[in-house]
């Protein structure tokens, strides 16, 4: 029986209908289905003649001999040409540093491997093309130690979280800044931080790191004006707007309150903004230069930002996508039209970028000026808000209308609507990956490290129709081996190390192909059993991932040995009271097979606070090349950053610290596991060289 046309248009375009779940049962996605995702991903589906035209177009292509704009290949590895080109045709390469050779291809038509790392213009028969030749492998801790191996060890923090002496009611880059020199003071190589990315400066209701508008641009609430523009400055604008009593407030709240903070932030940037450019400023030259590099990425968020506000103002909605044609295109004459009438809307977005990248900037300064090996590692979030800048002016390389998310599995049984947008496969290739190239260097711009949020989306993502439930999703493929090329590329030119989240459902051989790129996965100690109960030995963690005592969805050691995160699941009746008594039950056998671990390797562990003091000692005696702990760990709090699958009832992304930043390490608790966890790495260093 041949096989249905729309079962082989999903296949040849990378639409998986059958899968596995967690469970490690088959399951297959339904005709239904596939043809909605089919159609996000621009392939109508919808009849047998949109079949058969989708079909017919796929072939077409796939048969052509259209030459992709980007091709990609590992350093010293023949390329073969033999669908563009015929054997023996003479290659003219203009190379990335300016020089140019002379190549040909040979008798099977492959180009040699002789060209060097970087970006390459190519022309064959006249025929144009850019060269990816990408190293090996990222660029490694292994590559910046002075004497390997790693044993390097850092904090997590969440940016936000931070206290400091004059804040608006959360942290920013000048706490940032100040943590970064106390931990590096402290032995720390490395400072991992929440996702900084540019949310929409409209809609500051919807506050998730993980939801931005855009992962090019910043997240300009987190600018520390005062370090750039000077602390008179700001003072002076503050009394203007009479924001001090506001500020007091905020500052005396145990929780962030976004919607209310980034208002009088707003207000400061724009009495700020109304100084710089009214007086003859000595930045308004490194501003200038700063608008100029970051070109048309840049100029579109600020544009965007400035139509968003109007189209809410004039009834049209936030969302880009229910806008006037002409405005859904970030080309069109209109909106040019548009930002040439506000020219100084669009260039105070502009100049909130600025200070923004700009303190970003000091803090990763700091952080490797005063000894870190690593310094700033920064989060990439896994997509975008398809409502977003910058699903708006990347139109063809995301996916606007289909959501990521996650299939049913043990933990989440409706499964998961993550309510953001990802790349297009296919976008990404006809436009050269251009999307995510720009995205790898907006933000490494100032990091020494990446991490990447559910790394097993450069092979595939679990994707949602809109408006559809999370189980009436599929998994689509996503190509790969470039991705993880050009990822190599760009880690090498920035030296910066690349962390994989892979915490989840990972596919088979995904774990392995991102070790030998030298990503480092994670590693997490509640969930490093091999059983309830049984912890995986110190010297059986592996070599090629980081290792943590948890992660911003976890309840921290404390919470965890108390129970604290299911209690907030039976507040929030999350749960039934079956599956409550069965999860503490377990929780149970696994605290007591910690305590078993820990006393096994440290003697006999009085209370929770000495367990968690031996817990740290347990992830810092590791082969990991890298141990981050987080600062709930350190300082012995009970509560976690975000409670997965909740949108309300808990404070997800509002928990600020007690005591402000630059005595935070003080902490006793906190000072004691320093130094215990420095210790630990440097002892298994010893072991291990």
């Amino acid at each position: 029986m041949s096989e249905h046309p729309l079962h082989r248009l999903a296949a040849r375009v990378g639409v998986a209908r059958d899968w596995i779940d967690a469970n490690n049962r088959p399951q297959q996605v339904c005709d239904e289905v596939l043809r909605q995702v089919l159609a996000g991903l621009g392939h109508p589906a919808h009849d047998n003649a949109a079949i058969a035209a989708s079909l017919r177009a796929v072939e077409q292509a796939e048969d052509s001999d259209h030459l992709p704009p980007l091709l990609t290949v590992e350093v010293g590895q023949a390329l073969a040409l033999q669908r563009w080109f015929s054997a023996a045709a003479q290659v003219r390469c203009n190379l990335e540093d300016g020089s140019q050779r002379s190549l040909q291809l040979d008798a099977q038509a492959c180009l040699p491997g002789e060209l060097p790392i970087g970006y390459h213009q190519l022309a064959i028969d006249g025929r144009p093309f850019t060269l990816a030749v990408a190293p090996s492998h990222c660029h490694a801790l292994q590559d910046r130690v002075s004497e390997p191996p790693p044993r390097c060890w850092g904090l997590a923090v969440q940016l936000y979280s931070l206290r400091r002496a004059g804040d608006g009611g959360y942290g920013d880059c000048q706490a940032l800044e100040q943590l970064a020199r106390s931990a590096a003071e402290r032995g720390a190589d490395a400072l991992a931080i929440s996702p900084i990315h540019a949310l929409s400066s409209f809609d500051q209701a919807h506050y998730s790191p993980y939801s931005p508008s855009s992962r090019l641009l910043l997240n300009s609430l987190y600018a520390s004006p005062a370090a750039i523009l000077g602390e008179r400055a700001v003072r002076l604008a503050i009394e203007a707007c009479a924001l001090e009593p506001i500020f007091d407030d905020l500052r005396q709240q145990p929780l962030v309150d976004w919607p209310r903070a980034a208002h009088a932030h707003q207000q400061l940037l724009e009495a700020l903004y109304q100084d710089f450019i009214h007086a003859s400023h000595p930045l308004r030259e490194d501003f200038d230069s700063f608008r100029a590099s970051a070109g048309e990425g840049l100029e579109h968020h600020c544009r965007f930002e400035v139509l968003q506000a109007h189209a809410v103002e004039n009834g049209l909605g936030a969302d880009w996508r229910n806008w006037p044609a002409a405005w859904q295109d970030p080309e069109h004459p209109e909106v040019h039209a548009f930002a040439n009438a506000y020219p100084a809307r669009v260039e105070f977005h502009a100049f909130c970028q600025w200070l923004t990248e700009r303190s970003l900037q000091r803090a990763q300064t700091a952080a490797r000026g005063n000894g870190m090996e690593v310094g700033l590692i920064a989060d990439l979030a896994v997509g975008a808000d398809g409502a977003g800048s910058q699903a708006w002016s990347r139109q063809d390389e995301l996916l606007a209308d289909l959501k990521v998310g996650a299939p049913p599995d043990i933990l989440n049984r409706a499964g998961q609507d993550w309510g953001i947008c990802a790349f297009s496969p296919d976008g990404l290739k006809r436009n050269g990956y251009r999307a995510f190239i720009e995205m790898l260097r907006a933000n490494l711009a100032h990091a020494g490290g990446l991490r990447i949020d559910h790394v097993m989306g450069l092979r595939r993502l679990w994707l949602i129709p809109r408006g559809a439930a999370p189980r009436e999703g599929a998994y689509v493929d996503y190509p790969l081996d470039d991705l993880l090329r050009l990822l190599a590329l760009e880690s090498a030119r920035h030296e910066a190390i690349i962390l994989g989240e892979d915490l989840g459902t990972v596919p088979e051989g995904l774990r392995e192909r991102l070790a030998d790129k030298a990503v480092l996965g994670m590693r997490v100690l509640p969930f490093e059993q091999n059983a309830p109960g049984q912890f995986t030995a110190i010297l059986d963690w592996p070599d090629n991932a980081l290792a943590t005592t948890g992660t911003h969805d976890l309840a921290p050691l404390a919470g965890w040995l108390s129970g604290r995160d299911i209690d907030w699941s039976q507040r929030l009746h999350l749960l039934d009271a079956a599956s409550e008594l069965h999860w503490r039950q377990q929780r149970q056998r696994e605290r007591e097979g910690l305590r078993r671990t820990l006393e096994h390797n440290y003697g006999p562990q009085r209370d929770d606070p000495a367990l968690i003091d031996a817990a740290i000692r347990y992830v810092g005696h590791t082969r990991a090349p890298l141990v981050l702990i987080p600062l709930e760990d350190l300082l012995g709090c009970q509560e976690q950053p975000n409670l997965p699958g909740t949108t309300s009832g808990h404070p997800n992304w509002q928990r600020r610290f007690s005591a402000a930043v630059d005595t935070l390490l003080d902490d006793p608790d906190a000072a004691r596991r320093l130094e215990l966890l420095a210790q630990a790495r440097e002892q298994a260093w010893e072991r291990d060289r």
